[in-house]
């Protein structure tokens, strides 16, 4: 396992820092309300219930339309999804209790485990499985891409899913532990009800009576549950906070005891007996250079001139003063505590304006070019100093507000041969995919090279997770060599908990799910 060493401990974000980090986790926000009078804070024998404030609102529990962020501790508890990602970051049986690939890694047959029920007592089986995944693979939305792979699904018993694929595809199994990976009841999951009834058969069932939309979700637990155990909370109350101060003021006054918050009030909170567990990545900055070809702008198009780029940002500097501390640098979009994060490729481009302005030059652009960029809110506070930064290297930037509604939109369009975006962090095949597959939402241009075609293709015929580990690191390699885009900094998150309640997690799994929250001993 690799590990950053540009930067020590991440210290904790300043407020501004901590609201663009929830934006990259969150799809919409909403305002928490005053709970009952469960009990939150826990007891001497353990607390009963979990009052987790989250970050956004979740869109829809239609199988269809879920996505990932802080919205999805509410969906991962209702939903089984065939694999599960432990918080080692490693893939383990969910519904799914053994998978195997054939060796030409084309299909995929997948052995469920016996006994499953869904919540409204119907038996879950293959014939399930296969409806969800059919209804996922033809339905436009948030999970669709990530099984764009999938040429068709089979279901030869009752217990035995088998998916055929078009071609291998490294980033299936992380897909099938998340969004793209959950059971639906077939006889609900189209009906209208579905987007805010869900039915499911993960281990806590939504408590309609005392769910509010948009505001609180109560889930109550299912004695029924395969997997009990990891799921010690009898209740699970998930308010739904946008603002870290207000997530503070509910953890004081006992309507929560977990939540991420804003760092002012960490000290404050320490004091008065909470814990707090610093995790130090779930989410990066990157200024994608999108435009490889040099299509729209040709200067992108150069690599002298993305590698000039590159060199055009003091990334340390930027950790410890724009953002206090609160990050970690790097030169790379994979998340450090993943298999694929190479700390010797931090070293590839120096902070060095003037040997980035010689490359400029070498490109024939030595009095630079100008670029317009998509301005969002989340990333505003961020804007100055990467106008400067590129400024001082003769690129010269003008803003365009984009609505954040329109956000994802504009960045598919190809509209912007270069952005900045803040992504929560994910799986390594999943953000290889994404920053460098030809169809990856972070590669609007579709973008391909036969040397990057072939490495992709060699990491997706890998089977054996060491193998493959080892073929995204050539990707990694690839990315950061050719420059397709300027990583900048990682951030984290700070989670308090209060007694009786433990946070489990360290930053090698980023995906949200109560697995992450135990009793305290």
């Amino acid at each position: 396992m690799r590990t950053p060493s540009r930067s020590s401990r991440p210290r904790r974000l300043p407020r501004t820092l901590a609201a663009a980090v929830g934006a990259a986790l969150l799809a919409t926000a909403a305002t928490a309300c005053a709970g009952d009078g469960d009990q939150a804070a826990g007891s001497s024998s353990g607390a009963k219930t979990l009052a987790l404030s989250i970050l956004g609102t979740p869109n829809s529990f239609a199988p269809t339309q879920l996505v990932r962020g802080q919205q999805a501790y509410v969906w991962q508890s209702i939903y089984d999804t065939l694999l599960i990602e432990d918080n080692n970051g490693q893939l383990k049986p969910g519904a799914a209790e053994s998978w195997k690939y054939s060796d030409d890694a084309r299909t995929l047959t997948l052995k469920l485990r016996g006994g499953m029920k869904f919540s409204s007592g119907a038996a879950v089986d293959a014939s399930a499985v296969k409806a969800t995944l059919d209804l996922m693979v033809k339905t436009p939305g948030p999970n669709q891409g990530s099984l764009a792979s999938v040429a068709s699904v089979e279901a030869p018993d009752a217990s035995t899913v088998v998916i055929k694929l078009k071609q291998p595809d490294g980033s299936l199994l992380a897909s099938l532990s998340s969004a793209s990976g959950v059971v639906g009841d077939p006889k609900t999951m189209t009906d209208k009800s579905a987007a805010l009834n869900p039915v499911g058969s993960g281990p806590y069932t939504l408590d309609k009576a005392q769910t509010v939309n948009g505001s609180v979700y109560v889930l109550k637990k299912r004695d029924d549950y395969w997997d009990k155990a990891a799921y010690p909370f009898q209740t699970v109350k998930l308010r739904v906070i946008s603002d870290p101060t207000a997530a503070a003021n509910a953890l004081k006054a006992g309507e929560t005891n977990a939540g991420s918050v804003d760092a002012s009030r960490l000290s404050q909170l320490e004091s008065s007996g909470f814990k707090v567990t610093e995790v130090g990545a779930t989410a990066g900055a990157n200024l994608v250079l999108a435009d490889r070809a040099g299509t729209k702008l040709k200067a992108i198009g150069d690599v002298r001139v993305r590698k000039a780029i590159n060199m055009a940002f003091d990334r340390d500097k930027l950790v410890q003063q724009m953002l206090r501390g609160g990050g970690v640098a790097t030169e790379q979009v994979f998340k450090p505590k993943g298999q694929v994060y190479d700390q010797a490729l931090n070293k590839t481009y120096a902070y060095d304006t003037k040997a980035a302005k010689k490359l400029m030059a070498a490109a024939g652009y030595a009095n630079g070019f100008s670029v317009k960029m998509p301005s969002f809110v989340y990333i505003k506070q961020f804007e100055p100093i990467i106008q400067q930064a590129l400024g001082d290297i003769g690129v010269k930037v003008t803003w365009e507000p984009v609505p954040p509604q329109q956000s994802g939109t504009a960045l598919l369009s190809g509209k912007y041969p270069m952005f900045l975006i803040m992504d929560g962090l994910d799986a390594d095949p999943v953000l290889a995919k994404a920053f460098y597959g030809e169809g990856g939402y972070r590669n609007p241009f579709h973008t391909t090279d036969p040397r990057l075609t072939d490495l992709l293709a060699e990491a997706d015929r890998q089977t054996d997770p060491v193998k493959a580990a080892a073929a995204y690191r050539k990707v990694n390699e690839f990315g950061v060599e050719q420059a397709w885009t300027a990583p900048l900094f990682f951030v984290g998150t700070q989670w308090v908990t209060g007694k009786g309640i433990t946070y489990l997690g360290d930053g090698s799994s980023t995906a949200p799910t109560i697995r992450q929250f135990g009793v305290a001993k």
